[in-house]
């Protein structure tokens, strides 16, 4: 870590409990709906960028945000087809949660955030990655899902499991759960 960095963690009180280490968070990222991811990029961004150490764990629904954008069928039965076509992962096709309304809630929702220059769930994630956020998928629900690391965007971590995540949590100044 840079001296500047360290001075400005210190006056900025983001050392850790030993004194030598920033601040972590922990995030569970569990939905796809718009208005839960939106948020959890919102947070793990704004968080590294104050130099938090950000690790977020994206399980079941989460899990179909760090699937390309251009990837439309995955799994490896009916079952996992089908969920993959009523769930379209990637961050390009996440929907609104409440007032999704058809798709023009969602529309609404994109529109007033250019007009307000708030930046998409797609930037943000690419920013996350830009600022050290660790984006982990859960191994579990690749699993369930049928997922492969060939349907994930570039620039994750390893998957784990909840065991991991736990003990990651536990170690961590803040945990979240979107």
């Amino acid at each position: 870590m840079s001296d500047e960095l360290s001075e400005t963690l210190e006056a900025l009180g983001r050392e850790g409990p030993a004194g030598n280490r920033p601040k972590r968070m922990a995030m569970v990222c569990w939905s796809s709906d718009l208005d839960r991811v939106w948020p959890v990029l919102i947070l793990a961004t704004t968080a590294a960028a104050s130099g938090l150490e950000v690790n977020v764990f994206f399980t079941f629904w989460g899990l179909r945000v760090l699937q390309k954008n251009d990837k439309r069928v995955t799994g490896q039965n009916w079952m996992q087809i089908g969920e993959s076509l009523m769930d379209r992962g990637g961050t390009d096709h996440l929907r609104l949660g409440k007032m999704h309304m058809g798709g023009m809630g969602t529309a609404m929702i994109k529109k007033l955030a250019k007009q307000y220059k708030v930046a998409s769930p797609s930037d943000l994630l690419e920013m996350a990655k830009d600022l050290g956020v660790k984006l982990y998928p859960c191994q579990m629900t690749m699993e369930l899902y049928g997922l492969t690391k060939d349907d994930f965007i570039d620039g994750l971590e390893p998957s784990m499991g909840a065991a991991s995540f736990i003990e990651m949590a536990c170690e961590s100044d803040i945990t979240l759960f979107i």
